[in-house]
């Protein structure tokens, strides 16, 4: 995403006039011009769109493997449904993964804390979401070629930096000495 806002704000408006002017005719003067920074373009969109397929799975990966470790019975169903249907995924995730975090059995003195960094990273998710759902298409028509800028770029590595620490925060809590020890004498749960 760094790289596409790079990119947008370096040559993206005068590529995207260069573009129109060109009336999406390969063959028109002045095409060959264009040839390399539309394939760097295109390259920079595929690498995006294989990190955020390459980070989704791990991201979901890990909840199923972290729900598990709760010993929670059908882990994956509820994981897929709560990130893919439209509406429940506005608010079903953060409720599942405080589940996960409650499942851990975490210190106590520790929810608080929890809550805040859950609601910070899930407001700054819905943030991340709610710009370039809505602002990038009344951005659509500036000439640019994705209209992505620093703040999408801000939020969305906010977002992505309290994620990180969400994640952080359940796998100590689960492969915590003490943890492993309680699971190991307790009776499985069906």
């Amino acid at each position: 995403m760094t790289a596409l806002v790079i990119f947008d704000q370096v040559r993206g408006r005068r590529l995207a006039a260069e573009i129109v002017t060109l009336g999406g005719d390969a063959r028109a003067p002045g095409a060959e011009a264009v040839v390399g920074a539309v394939t760097l373009f295109a390259v920079l969109m595929l690498l995006a769109v294989g990190t955020l397929v390459a980070s989704a799975s791990a991201y979901l990966t890990w909840l199923v493997r972290a729900r598990r470790a709760t010993r929670v019975a059908n882990p994956s169903g509820p994981v897929m449904a709560a990130w893919l249907l439209p509406g429940v995924n506005l608010i079903a995730p953060v409720m599942l993964v405080d589940q996960v975090w409650k499942g851990s059995r975490p210190p106590l003195d520790r929810r608080v804390r929890w809550l805040a960094l859950a609601g910070a990273w899930w407001a700054s998710w819905l943030a991340a979401l709610a710009l370039v759902m809505v602002r990038l298409p009344l951005r659509g028509s500036s000439g640019e070629l994705t209209g992505l800028s620093g703040l999408e770029l801000g939020v969305t590595a906010v977002a992505a930096l309290l994620c990180a620490c969400t994640v952080r925060e359940i796998t100590r809590i689960q492969t915590a000495p003490s943890r492993l020890r309680h699971l190991a004498t307790s009776p499985a749960i069906s």
